[in-house]
């Protein structure tokens, strides 16, 4: 509610009575008595009718998409429904923007016709914003201030309630691993040398009893002059890790604050996500770790775009953590060697290098990505077989990415 709850006119119109009245009363004018009465009538009557008059509002918002990614725009849609017995002139709104999401958010309020009916009066709104910072954001309430038929009074309100809205982190296509063709890479490369898991892969065996009779393979049967059955060759998923390093050390104070506070930590979320979405895509089960071995989503099955969907949105409130050492990832890679493992930190030294050294000698593709590696750092993480790259807030992710699978190991991007 506006301190003054009177427009330009309204005031305008209080001094003009206040005036005749002080001059009728001088000069014995009844005219202006009579003026200065009406038009003190009227302003407060237009007062009245904003204050006293029941009037039931409610708004329905609706976001396109419903989780928004950062950097990306959004559509905001709200449906006011408005019930009074009188008619408002037309008027000024704002929807509240919350940090972490731009955009103008306002315009003008329509003329609403009076009506007490079973739908009443509706008025549709939209605008565009742009969802910066990752998060969950509370965007609302709407402002809306309306005016007496007249224009001599004003009133703001609130209409409704803030509805969250969740920004999930940016999502970067990244490049094939076209370097891991057959049983080193995921299914979408096995796929041709080998039929798909159950598949009957016409590898026949001989008969034992307990054998279904629709599995005996009659070819074979005949060549052989004994009972053959098809035998399926089961094949096991290949699987891929990444490792978000969260520990607090390894970035800014903001990082642990809120989401989307530490630009640094944001590449990480950021590469973190797109490069389980690559590694889902070329047909891996992938794990996701912290450092410390925590898992922070279930493994996802290769080709299952939903799951890189919820994995964005349960990453939308990922921050970091108290400090841990990686002792459980170390021990975890070390039991066997496994597909592509993407390593994903933030500020990292010699000693860190040291302590990753052996993991690349268990995975088929190690990758460190790192934000804000100090000296020689990557130099050393390359001589240990990491295919190293840095990822800073202000730099191009894929091509990052790309550059560190592409050249090989004992490579260094800067």
């Amino acid at each position: 509610m506006t301190r003054w709850p009177l427009t330009v006119r309204g005031t305008g119109a209080a001094a003009l009575a206040f005036v005749c009245w002080v001059a009728g009363q001088s000069f014995a004018i009844v005219e202006l008595l009579y003026v200065s009465v009406l038009l003190s009538v009227v302003v407060v009557a237009s007062i009245a009718t904003l204050y006293l008059v029941p009037r039931t509002e409610k708004v329905t918002r609706a976001f396109s998409p419903d989780v928004a990614t950062a950097g990306g725009d959004i559509d905001v849609r709200l449906r006011v429904e408005i019930r009074s017995p009188l008619p408002g002139a037309q008027g000024r709104w704002a929807d509240a923007l919350p940090a972490g999401v731009e955009g103008d958010a306002s315009g003008v309020f329509p003329e609403v016709a009076s009506g007490w009916g079973t739908t009443g009066a509706t008025v549709e709104l939209s605008y565009r914003a742009r969802a910066v910072r990752r998060g969950i954001r509370a965007v609302g309430p709407l402002s809306v201030v309306t005016t007496d038929p007249f224009g001599f009074a004003r009133r703001r309100h609130m209409i409704g309630r803030s509805l969250p809205l969740t920004i999930a982190p940016a999502l970067v296509d990244l490049g094939p691993l076209a370097e891991l063709p057959g049983s080193a890479g995921g299914s979408m490369h096995t796929a041709t040398d080998q039929l798909g898991q159950g598949a009957d892969n016409l590898i026949p065996r001989h008969y034992l009893p307990g054998d279904s009779m629709r599995r005996i393979h009659w070819r074979a049967s005949a060549h052989r002059d004994q009972l053959m059955v098809r035998q399926e060759e089961q094949e096991s998923t290949p699987e891929a890790c990444v490792v978000l390093d969260r520990g607090r050390a390894r970035w800014d104070a903001d990082a642990g604050r809120a989401p989307g506070a530490d630009p640094g930590f944001e590449t990480a979320v950021s590469a973190c996500v797109s490069a389980v979405a690559r590694l889902v895509h070329e047909g891996y089960l992938v794990s996701v770790l912290d450092a410390d071995g925590t898992l922070l989503a279930e493994p996802i099955e290769g080709a299952d775009a939903a799951a890189i969907d919820e994995l964005a949105v349960a990453f939308a409130t990922v921050t970091t953590r108290h400090d841990g050492a990686p002792g459980a990832v170390l021990t975890l890679a070390s039991d066997a060697t496994t597909g592509p493992l993407v390593y994903i930190t933030g500020v990292i030294g010699d000693a860190d290098i040291d302590a990753l050294a052996r993991l690349p000698r268990h995975s088929s593709m190690p990758v460190l990505l790192a934000v804000a590696p100090r000296g020689d750092a990557l130099a050393r993480a390359a001589a240990a077989g990491w295919r190293a790259a840095i990822i800073a807030p202000d730099d191009d992710l894929a091509s990052a990415w790309s550059a560190a699978v592409d050249r090989g190991a004992r490579r260094v991007v800067a």
